[in-house]
């Protein structure tokens, strides 16, 4: 089973550093049904990681949580003591999916405590739907109209990174950086670039 401590796993960040490509990890914040007393497995491991590979921008897929991986206790000051580390700046926070939303916006204090957290650290948080084949705008949207307690408590900087400037400025470096990597790799300009170029002249 392929585990944050996976050799193979360095040389694909690695590899990313060097392309440019951010990485999303889909990683359990904890094991499933936990023991009372059982610390939390991965947050040191993920923290580690980070130090490990800090050229390549990687993002936490739902702050670790999912159906039978529920919150750990004071989970939220674990993510604020990774967002406070030096080393560890090209860690971001992805808090798409219902299952992460239904626990983030549970209660009033939980919404508050959210808000407070991305409101300080408005460059690191990315929002997505996570929605598997809606059939309708109102099933795409759900996860959206989940997260409306918390859109309304950010400011109106930390809601547009969330929602829209961080994944702009990730993912249009990425696409450039990639591109250039091509480049660079097949000696020859690749069709997007011949486009851009194109385009930034007329």
């Amino acid at each position: 089973m392929a585990t944050v401590e996976n050799k193979a796993l360095d040389r694909i960040l690695e590899f990313a550093a060097e392309a440019g490509l951010p990485v999303v990890l889909h990683c359990d914040v904890n094991m499933p049904f936990p023991k009372p007393d059982q610390d939390p497995y991965i947050v040191e491991k993920l923290r580690g990681l980070a130090r490990q590979h800090h050229d390549t921008v990687i993002i936490w897929a739902h702050l670790g949580l999912g159906r039978v991986v529920r919150p750990v206790e004071n989970q939220l000051d674990m993510v604020e003591r990774g967002l406070n580390d030096s080393e560890s700046k090209n860690l971001h926070f992805d808090i798409s999916w219902d299952e992460a939303a239904k626990y983030l916006v549970g209660s009033p204090e939980a919404v508050q405590k959210t808000a407070d957290l991305i409101n300080r650290f408005p460059e690191r948080f990315l929002f997505g739907t996570d929605s598997v084949a809606p059939e309708t705008q109102q099933d795409y949207m759900k996860v959206y109209r989940l997260y409306e307690p918390l859109f309304a408590k950010l400011t109106p900087e930390a809601k547009q990174m969330l929602l829209k400037g961080n994944y702009e400025r990730i993912f249009d470096q990425a696409r450039r950086s990639v591109r250039q990597w091509e480049a660079d790799h097949l000696g020859r300009r690749t069709p997007i670039d011949s486009e851009e170029s194109a385009s930034g002249s007329r």
